[in-house]
């Protein structure tokens, strides 16, 4: 099937099949490799891309339900080649690890702090509890969150 959407704010079609992931979209035919697939089962996160506005799993989000709707992923985050503050964030607090599941955390952080400014460190944790990360504890995954929120 022919499907239209809008991605990082810019009209894209593509063909997909029935079974199509948006992750698949995303990395296949649309070149958006920022997006990451982990688990496949909507279990870690690392595929974290915004549908409408709201965090989803992109490896159980079927391309065609995607059909006119907007999607923004981590290479939508940065604007003329500048990275976005979350983005910042992370490089100066060393939260970026192996980097495998930093986009997803930073798009559920993006989520997070476009609807709530100040957020309290227990609504940081609750933000990116879907976001699995093998190469820390956290700490300076939420602290560069706090920091992109001043």
């Amino acid at each position: 099937m022919k499907l239209t959407l809008t991605v990082n704010g810019a009209a894209r079609t593509a063909e997909v099949g029935p079974t199509t992931t948006l992750v698949e979209l995303l990395r296949g035919p649309l070149g958006l490799t920022g997006t990451k697939v982990g688990c496949g089962r909507g279990e870690c996160g690392a595929c974290t891309a915004l549908l409408d506005g709201r965090p989803v799993n992109s490896c159980i989000v079927f391309a065609a339900q995607c059909e006119g709707r907007n999607v923004l992923t981590i290479e939508g985050l940065s604007e003329a080649g500048e990275l976005h503050r979350i983005q910042r964030a992370f490089v100066e607090t060393g939260a970026v690890q192996c980097g495998f599941c930093t986009p997803g955390m930073i798009m559920s952080a993006y989520a997070l702090l476009r609807d709530k400014a100040r957020p309290s460190r227990e609504e940081i944790v609750e933000a990116i509890a879907g976001n699995l990360c093998r190469c820390t504890g956290y700490a300076k995954i939420v602290e560069a969150v706090e920091r992109a929120s001043e």
